[in-house]
Formats: C-alpha cells, sequence, structure tokens
C-alpha cells in the first residue's frame, strides 16, 4: 500500500515550555489537546460482563471519515451450553472479534479450540440470540471459561 502508516497514538517524550504566561497557556493547552487525543485513539482495556463497554477502536469500513465504533462484552461460563447474550443484532453492522479461553482444570485452551483430532475441537459461534458451542466426543471438559465478544455498531 502507499498509503502512510498513521501513528498518531504516539505522544513525544519530551516538550520544552516558555517562560512567558501567555506563551505558556497556548503551549499547555496545545499539550492537553495532544494528550487527550493519543489517550481517546488507544484501545479501552474495560471488558464488563454485565454491559457492553466501548472498546475506543475506531473503524473506517463505510469509507472516507465515516467511522464506526465497536463495543465489547464478556460472557462467564461453566458449561458449553449455549449462553443468551442479549445483543440486539438489529444495531450491529458486524461482529469483529470471538475471542476467550476455557479451563479444565489442568489445562486452559483458547477459543476456539482445535487440534488435529477434530473430535477434541471447541467451537464458538454467534446466533442472533445466543452464544452456541460445538463440541465434538473427544473435546477438553470445562471447568470455567469465557467469551469475548466485540462488535461494530450500525452508523
Amino acid at each position: 500500500m502507499s498509503s502512510p502508516i498513521n501513528i498518531t497514538p504516539y505522544l513525544r517524550t519530551s516538550r520544552s515550555f516558555p517562560k512567558d504566561a501567555v506563551l505558556l497557556q497556548v503551549e499547555v493547552d496545545k499539550a492537553y489537546i495532544d494528550i487527550a487525543q493519543k489517550v481517546n485513539d488507544r484501545s479501552i482495556g474495560i471488558y464488563p460482563t454485565n454491559r457492553p463497554a466501548i472498546t475506543g477502536d475506531t473503524w473506517y469500513l463505510q469509507g472516507g471519515n465515516r467511522a464506526q465504533e465497536s463495543q465489547r462484552q464478556v460472557y462467564t461460563f461453566t458449561t458449553f451450553t449455549n449462553i443468551n447474550h442479549g445483543i440486539n443484532f438489529n444495531n450491529i453492522f458486524a461482529i469483529t472479534k470471538i475471542t476467550g479461553t476455557f479451563y479444565d482444570g489442568t489445562n486452559w485452551y483458547p477459543l476456539p479450540y482445535s487440534t488435529t483430532t477434530a473430535a477434541n475441537c471447541v467451537g464458538v459461534s454467534i446466533t442472533p440470540s445466543q452464544i452456541a458451542f460445538s463440541t465434538g466426543g473427544g473435546s477438553p471438559s470445562i471447568v470455567r471459561g469465557v467469551v469475548i465478544i466485540e462488535w461494530l455498531i450500525n452508523l
């Protein structure tokens, strides 16, 4: 691609402030705006289980300056029984991430979990109303786990 890499979330590591009060005010105002913009351009590390949270990620799938924000929510589980997610699919442009892990009492596994033995795999998918698991006959047992869903809201 010929487009330049956008490195806007990076802050400079040093800044000289003038001694003149008027010039100092201008420079402090610029510094504050610069910091606020850079912080707001970063992903937000909040993973709630009882409500969606804005991720801080901005997507430009519609082209131009039409930005879409993404949201995330975490779901905990102790069985591979389907989980009602409560997400209104009418408000979603796309699901962007489905991730998670589970624990069998000894080992941690990623979701989805795949191995060379198909019967040991654990799949995860999102239906309009549920998080659905598909497990093979030899898949690991479950003690507990988490699923993280991230989605883009409609414009």
